[in-house]
């Protein structure tokens, strides 16, 4: 008998890196027992999640991850990329991955490659690079049938410094602060819109061509209604969705969750404000208000209980966002 409920989820596992490499900087590493109550973490908090399919941001140490894993029943494990170490420490790491892990076995999986032709409509068709390599997977699972999982973490808010542009200036400049809060912060929304812009394409064509679902999950890095982000889901509202208009399109899957009985709960706090920066796109096969609907609800959990709104620096021990999934029924 086909089973009947299937759970998906995204966690930033926040610089998974196993000892004795280091992440970012030289002295940037977990101790023995540090990484002991990072794993266990992880494990623990996979556990209570129990997902068919995860994906993972933040992994300098997929091998590590792998292992882990598999001994929770996800055998089924990719990723498309790998961290890049320092030239002068190889054991400091840079560029961390995302990975996907799964239950069910991959139909196929890839690293996601920008349209040409999109690329240059953009006017971007030669220097693009997406600052982490989204993975897209297809599943073909019973009872549903072909899902197409997009494993992403956008470009994050942090500005690049521009001291370079303005000669022996140092970083307290008041210039350069305006210039970062100003034309950084721009430069940072357009690098994370255009990645977004790559991946809704992809996703929307392989609806069409290939009628497939649809799943786009991860570290958004912003709020899905920011200007950067807003076009992922404004085209293909419920109110419209539910009325015909859902050909092809994308909407944040806790709008249609039947325990949609709050306010979003935060997936990160920064000096003691939350912000929803991860996220779970669906297409419409996921809309259980649908006419003659594949699946009968959509249930949305957030796991934050390790989460401290008060606490102002992060604890490489554990993670500073939250786990979220969904979990549908047939």
């Amino acid at each position: 008998m086909a089973k009947k409920r299937y759970r998906f989820a995204t966690f930033n596992l926040l610089n998974f890196a196993a000892p004795p490499y280091s992440f970012y900087q030289l002295h940037e590493h977990y101790n023995e027992t540090q990484w002991q109550t990072k794993t266990q973490f992880i494990t623990g908090l996979i556990q209570h999640i129990n997902p068919d399919v995860i994906v993972f941001q933040e992994v300098f140490s997929p091998d590590s991850l792998q292992m882990l894993c598999e001994d929770l029943g996800l055998v089924h494990f990719a990723t498309v990329d790998a961290p890049s170490p320092d030239h002068v420490y190889p054991s400091v790491l840079f560029k961390p991955v995302v990975a996907i892990a799964s239950k069910l076995p991959f139909k196929s999986f890839a690293p996601l490659e920008p349209c040409p032709e999109l690329l240059e409509y953009l006017n971007n068709q030669h220097q693009f690079k997406f600052n982490r390599t989204p993975i897209k997977c297809k599943f073909d699972i019973p009872g549903f049938g072909l899902l197409a999982c997009y494993a992403v973490h956008f470009k994050s808010q942090r500005v690049h410094s521009m001291a370079h542009m303005l000669g022996d200036s140092n970083q307290d400049d008041p210039l350069l602060t305006l210039l970062h809060e100003t034309v950084g912060t721009m430069q940072s929304q357009i690098s994370r819109s255009l990645e977004a812009s790559i991946i809704y394409y992809d996703a929307l064509k392989t609806q069409r061509e290939k009628q497939a679902a649809t799943l786009v999950m991860g570290d958004f890095n912003d709020a899905l209604d920011s200007p950067a982000l807003s076009f992922m889901t404004q085209a293909f509202p419920p109110v419209l969705a539910s009325n015909g208009f859902d050909s092809v399109g994308l909407f944040d899957s806790f709008l249609y969750a039947d325990n949609n009985h709050k306010e979003k709960p935060a997936s990160h706090y920064y000096q003691g404000e939350g912000n929803v920066l991860d996220y779970i796109l669906c297409s419409k096969e996921f809309n259980p208000n649908r006419e003659a609907p594949r699946v009968k609800s959509l249930h949305y959990y957030s796991y934050d209980a390790h989460l401290d709104p008060k606490r102002m620096d992060e604890d490489i021990c554990y993670s500073d966002h939250a786990a979220i999934a969904i979990e549908i029924t047939l």
